[in-house]
């Protein structure tokens, strides 16, 4: 091996990317950028089956009129598809930087667009049941995107710290630091994510809903989350292996390097295979099987298997006084319930009985409460 050096410099919710310098590649193929040599057939494998998926996204999304509820699955399997094909063209050509640039770019953007996907789901099950949502439903995806943000901030400016061999050694630690910070924050927005999740599915069993779609589309959701934080840790594990090593240090030996970084299967394993298992999830068990089309459709406070349609979820709050407070723990101080409580008001039985030309209307949906358990 030539002398020189090798680093790795996270982005994408802090997923490495390598930082390689013109004079050395450490490698135990000699002239890989990879490390290792790349499989040549895998990549294909994986480019055909994310570009399936995402047809099938595609369809579905014109068939259940489902694009604002799940256009980030088609994203997600866009760039998946896209990366693998720049990784097979890299398996052929190992020593170039721009293919591999370009392909841990694109594969490590696809995840982040399925964590937007499942926040927009959780909304529209929040929705669905709105008097025991803890949160106003449109403002989840906002909410966590919000966060998210916020941990790309700190993304970015630690990789450029962390990444700049000539800076003093003092500021690439901040930048690893900030790097970490960012790694275990995602960690905690996932874990908030499913408590927000969990709350609301207790709260709905404590009041008596007894929906078999309802169930269903939660319990999906359970299983893709459940994916993509398996993946979120081993990138974690990924990064904190390689995270406190100096690549000006001429004495490392890279074959004392993690196996995470030294076999491509955990690559395949950890990333490729759960994310594709994670879109074919969604494919088989796409929300709008469960959910109706409209966010003013909501199960009647009533029973809680009849689906009304009723004026929906409303707040009269301004947008960036629901993105600081999203649960609204000032109106909860203040003793002000700012949400108008439809559900109570007008939960179609009542709307029936009293005058047949409102516009609520209810509708009985107990048989297919039944097929979709079946």
């Amino acid at each position: 091996m030539s002398d020189g050096r090798y680093g790795m410099s996270p982005m994408f919710h802090g997923l490495p990317i390598v930082e390689i310098t013109a004079d050395r590649i450490f490698s135990k193929v000699d002239g890989s950028i990879y490390f290792y040599a790349p499989n040549k057939g895998a990549p294909v494998f994986f480019a055909v089956a994310f570009a399936a998926s995402g047809i099938w996204h595609i369809y579905q999304c014109f068939h259940y009129k489902s694009w604002r509820l799940t256009f980030f699955y088609v994203s997600s399997a866009i760039l998946f598809t896209a990366g693998f094909i720049v990784r097979e063209l890299g398996a052929f050509d190992y020593s170039d930087l721009v293919k591999f640039i370009v392909t841990n770019c694109l594969v490590y953007s696809a995840p982040p667009s399925a964590e937007l996907a499942n926040y927009n789901i959780l909304g529209r099950i929040l929705y669905y049941v709105p008097y025991h949502s803890p949160i106003h439903p449109g403002r989840v995806i906002t909410t966590f995107a919000f966060i998210s943000t916020v941990v790309e901030a700190l993304n970015s400016n630690g990789a450029a710290l962390s990444a700049n061999q000539s800076l003093r050694r003092w500021k690439q630690d901040i930048g690893r630091d900030l790097l970490k910070a960012a790694l275990l924050i995602q960690l905690v927005v996932i874990a908030l994510f499913l408590v927000l999740a969990g709350v609301f599915h207790r709260r709905c069993r404590r009041g008596g809903i007894k929906s078999a779609k309802l169930e269903n589309v939660l319990y999906t959701l359970y299983a893709s989350t459940i994916l993509l934080t398996i993946r979120t840790i081993f990138r974690v594990v990924e990064y904190w292996s390689v995270a406190d090593l100096h690549y000006d240090d001429r004495s490392i030996d890279p074959m004392s390097f993690s196996p995470i970084i030294r076999y491509e299967w955990f690559f395949y394993v950890f990333e490729a295979s759960l994310m594709l298992v994670n879109h074919v999830l969604m494919n088989v068990r796409h929300p709008r099987r469960y959910l109706p089309k409209s966010t003013k459709t909501f199960l009647s406070a009533r029973d809680g298997k009849t689906e009304v349609t009723g004026p929906g979820y409303k707040d009269s709050r301004p947008f960036w006084v629901t993105l600081v407070d999203p649960f609204d723990l000032a109106g909860l101080i203040k003793r002000k319930d700012r949400n108008a409580r439809f559900w109570e008001e007008d939960d179609g039985h009542k709307a029936e009985k009293s005058d047949p030309s409102q516009k609520v209307k209810a509708k009985d949906r107990v048989s297919e409460d039944v097929e979709a358990a079946e």
